[in-house]
């Protein structure tokens, strides 16, 4: 009778599994729609590089208030009772972007957007290892890891694209890209609607706490050390975001919408690539490819727009290598807090990475947000580019050291 019973739930369970990243992809997808639309924003009411920073530290304000205060809460509440409203709260964002139009607008809408980004992060990692294991008990969790980390990212570089096709070919281009998402995020709610959720809450139910580090005290050192590598990653991805569309208009004079969204893509689409090809690899072994990558990925950025004439294609060249060396820095960190941490606390573990990522996003694209005020965008970039360099250097030791220790492993099997 249990036999009869297994094959149509593992199948129910894997149905659930790809249901939940799609929703995961169009969260993600959405929350960088505005990034090539930002010009379009700029040309229509005058506002400054400042201005444009203001926007996006309202997203990361968003993003870490919620890693702090929701992120991790699905380990009491179950997976699906809390992914479900932080979709909801993503076509509000969505339904605000349409309505609203002006500066007080935006700014409210990236919060928003920035809030539910937060909660889908921590709980559907948390929730695709849940049903992973559901499905193929015994099998490790390197499939849910490589899913999680390639819709994360990929979806970042979707989004981008997507916004900037629609806006160079389509009509209304404020306003089609975020109606044509508002009907993918339903079609999200609506699957993760009907899909099971494996994960056993407790009882009692705790009382509510904010966001701590969950994870066995001699795994710490593993954990601080993903963090950091998830820091790091992002910051070299934020520093390439946050300039990007400057050097295009400002350096390159090329104006095209699409190809704004376009090198947003390639960074992130690297990203990608190189998750999915170094599935078989060591997590050190990837760490260590991220890094040289991440180096060689802003050597190659800054000569771009230093050189006496300026070229694209180095640009272009640069973003895809920082964005697989991100990419692979990024995917040896989850991989890492998924298998340190028990079950009954892994989301509170992932949301203290993702937090420590979202700040290392933020940083340099506020950080060079301010910056352009008073230098020049080619200066700005250096500054930043070294700023970054001299971290990864300085933290690239602790980052190879870093790994699930026996202990820790001992310690997530039993619980």
């Amino acid at each position: 009778m249990n036999l009869t019973r297994t094959v149509p739930d593992a199948r129910r369970h894997d149905l659930a599994f790809w249901s939940v990243a799609f929703a995961f992809l169009a969260v993600m997808a959405f929350s960088t729609i505005p990034s090539p639309l930002y010009g379009l924003y700029q040309q229509r009411d005058g506002f400054s590089a400042f201005v444009i920073t203001l926007i996006y530290a309202a997203y990361a304000v968003g993003v870490v208030s919620s890693l702090i205060l929701a992120g991790h809460i699905s380990d009491w509440h179950g997976r699906r009772r809390v992914l479900l409203p932080a979709i909801a709260i993503t076509v509000v964002s969505a339904l605000v972007f349409l309505v609203w139009r002006d500066l007080p607008g935006l700014i409210v809408a990236r919060i928003i957007n920035g809030f539910s980004v937060g909660i889908v992060t921590a709980t559907a990692t948390a929730y695709l290892a849940d049903l992973h294991t559901a499905t193929r008990p015994g099998t490790g969790n390197r499939r849910s890891q490589v899913v999680a980390t390639v819709v994360n990212v990929g979806g970042l570089g979707l989004g981008s694209l997507i916004a900037g096709l629609l806006a160079q070919w389509a009509g209304s281009p404020l306003t089609v890209p975020y109606a044509v998402f508002v009907v993918v995020l339903l079609v999200a709610f609506a699957l993760v609607a009907v899909a099971p959720d494996p994960h056993t809450t407790p009882n009692p139910r705790p009382p509510y706490r904010i966001q701590r580090l969950a994870v066995p005290a001699e795994a710490r050192g593993a954990f601080f050390a993903a963090a950091l590598g998830a820091f790091v990653a992002f910051g070299v991805l934020g520093l390439f975001t946050g300039l990007a569309s400057t050097f295009l208009i400002g350096t390159l004079h090329q104006s095209s919408h699409a190809l704004a969204g376009f090198t947003v893509f390639v960074m992130f689409a690297a990203g990608v690539v190189v998750q999915i090809a170094t599935l078989p690899w060591s997590v050190r072994r990837v760490l260590a490819l991220g890094i040289a990558l991440m180096l060689l990925g802003l050597a190659l950025t800054v000569l771009a727009v230093w050189l006496p004439a300026p070229s694209l294609a180095l640009l272009l060249i640069g973003g895809a290598v920082s964005g697989a060396g991100g990419g692979a820095v990024f995917k040896g960190a989850v991989g890492t807090v998924i298998e340190i941490s028990p079950a009954d606390t892994r989301a509170e573990a992932l949301a203290g990475l993702f937090l420590a990522g979202y700040l290392g996003l933020s940083f340099p694209a506020v950080g060079a947000g301010i910056a352009l005020q008073y230098v020049s965008a080619r200066d700005t970039l250096l500054g930043f580019a070294v700023i970054v360099g001299v971290g990864i250097v300085a933290t690239a030791s602790r980052l190879l050291g870093s790994g699930a220790t026996p202990a820790a492993i001992a310690a997530n099997s039993a619980a």
